[in-house]
């Protein structure tokens, strides 16, 4: 039998065609040419003697063999012989001169390996350092045409509706590794409709945009399958409950996302409008209501959106004035969770780039800690009092689920901002248009944001892993295509629709 990873020869001396180690039969080689060199040495000696006796009678003087004595001779053939065969051996082509069988070659792949192309790149230096940890990203990016051996290779065409099977065995899943993958049966909604919920400025397919390659990928996790979203299941699973999104912007895209997602995109004159139960309406001057809540009737399923960039507790320092300032409550979570957590069944919350000085002056908030303002410049440096808001009210929402079991609370980590050569009003770029140019794959046991992560740590709070998986998809962004842009001006934050929000839908449908 012949060892695991060694090489064989055919002995042609045995009948049964024998195996024997390679070493074994180099060893031989090296004895027989050893005795052949003696052999060649002694007869030279003896055709030398000749010839001096020869030459002594001719009184000349005899002069040596080619300048090489026998034993010179013998270590120049043994030190040639030697060359040749670590020539040889580095070639892995030592034959025989009778052809092996291919059965007798089995040995020389070892079983299951794969061929992976890795690449590891550093993340680019994004400018919004207050509200996103910096971190490097590795980056493994699969062979696609190249099968491994001992495998047996599918027999599908299409290679993006192959799906990993999941491991044996219940737990967790980390959808936040795994690879971007194309699937020609993206997007999951028309870009072209879904009028109804979707906000104009996000509506790509509606602007001068004309590549939309963006669309095709779907997000596949590593090591785990997540199941393909389908509209009317996911509303038979969400029957007789609520989906909040408490948040920015980009929660006001991930409602909307889910909005389109859970219609197809199409019109529903059946889906009602109960915003009023919870208290959304226009105020006078305002441009938007602090909410949306829409309801399907059939499922009794109610999908809403409450605006709170900070997820503070805002409290106008004097209610008479219509220009009055706002204590920014670090330590209070927003009046909406307290006054609606029990109606509630899926939340989803999210803050970080309204967390700067530019937008505080202009929105009048002032931080206040312990009902009162807050005066310890420590803990008023952007990024301590935005970790402060996070933890408290993660903290607090911890407390009360064991008295909302139906209750399941996410916090979506932040989405990245893809802003290139200067900031949104510097000049800043997102012009990429082809995807996936920095890698297709996230293999990491961390999280990008480290703030979130740290938050929910130890907490019955899951976290919407998304920033990493987000960052390898700057072509998706908006960027100059906005029907409301301004000169010089890029939209390097917000997302196309259909786009990124729609895979956080997903991964959090996944979860439920």
């Amino acid at each position: 039998m012949v060892a695991h990873g060694e090489r064989a020869v055919i002995a042609h001396d045995s009948p049964s065609r024998r195996l024997l180690p390679k070493e074994n039969v180099d060893h031989a080689v090296v004895q027989a040419l050893s005795i052949g060199a003696t052999i060649i040495c002694l007869t030279l000696q003896v055709q030398r003697r000749k010839k001096v006796v020869q030459e002594h009678k001719k009184g000349m003087r005899l002069g040596s063999i080619n300048g090489l004595r026998c034993k010179q001779l013998k270590l120049v053939i043994l030190a040639f012989f030697m060359m040749f065969l670590l020539w040889k051996w580095e070639r892995g082509t030592y034959y025989t001169t009778e052809i092996l069988r291919p059965d007798s070659l089995i040995l020389a792949h070892p079983a299951n390996s794969k061929f992976v192309d890795q690449h590891t790149s550093s993340e680019e230096d994004f400018p919004n350092a207050d509200t996103l940890t910096q971190s490097v990203v590795k980056v493994e990016q699969q062979v696609s045409d190249a099968p491994p051996p001992m495998s047996i290779a599918s027999d599908s065409a299409d290679v993006a509706d192959e799906r990993e099977p999941p491991p044996s065995g219940k737990k967790d899943c980390n959808y936040g590794n795994g690879k971007w993958v194309s699937d020609n049966n993206r997007p999951l909604y028309s870009g072209f409709g879904c009028k109804q919920w979707l906000s104009e400025s996000w509506a790509c397919r509606l602007t001068q945009r004309t590549d939309f390659a963006y669309e095709k990928f779907r997000w596949q996790p590593e090591g785990c399958e997540m199941p393909e979203f389908e509209a009317s299941q996911f509303l038979m699973r969400m029957q007789d409950k609520t989906i909040a999104y408490v948040g920015d912007s980009l929660g006001r895209q991930m409602f909307q996302s889910m909005m389109c997602m859970v219609t197809g995109g199409k019109e529903r004159l059946d889906v009602e409008d109960v915003g009023a139960e919870y208290g959304f309406f226009l105020a006078p001057g305002a441009k938007r209501p602090d909410g949306w809540a829409y309801r399907f009737p059939r499922t009794n399923t109610t999908i809403l959106y409450h605006w709170s960039s900070t997820l503070c507790d805002l409290e106008p320092l004097d209610p008479s004035d219509p220009a009055t300032s706002y204590a920014m409550h670090l330590d209070r979570p927003p009046a909406f969770l307290k006054n609606n957590l029990h109606r509630l069944h899926v939340l989803v919350l999210n803050t970080g780039h309204h967390w700067n000085r530019g937008k505080l002056r202009a929105n009048k908030w002032e931080m206040y800690l312990g009902g009162a303002p807050n005066t310890n410049r420590n803990t008023a440096v952007i990024w301590k009092a935005k970790n402060i808001t996070i933890h408290t009210v993660i903290k607090w929402l911890d407390t009360q689920l064991p008295h909302h079991p139906q209750l399941k609370v996410f916090y979506r980590s932040i989405s990245p901002r893809h802003f290139f050569n200067g900031d949104w009003n510097t000049g800043g770029r997102c012009d990429n248009t082809s995807p996936l140019a920095k890698g297709s794959g996230i293999s990491q046991n961390h999280s990008d944001d480290a703030d979130a992560e740290g938050a929910v740590m130890g907490t019955r709070v899951k976290l919407l892993d998304i920033t990493a998986l987000s960052r390898l998809r700057d072509e998706g962004h908006i960027s100059r295509y906005s029907i409301k842009a301004t000169q010089g001006v890029q939209d390097c934050l917000h997302w196309c629709l259909p786009g990124l929000p729609d895979t956080w839908n997903e991964i959090l449908a996944a979860q439920l």
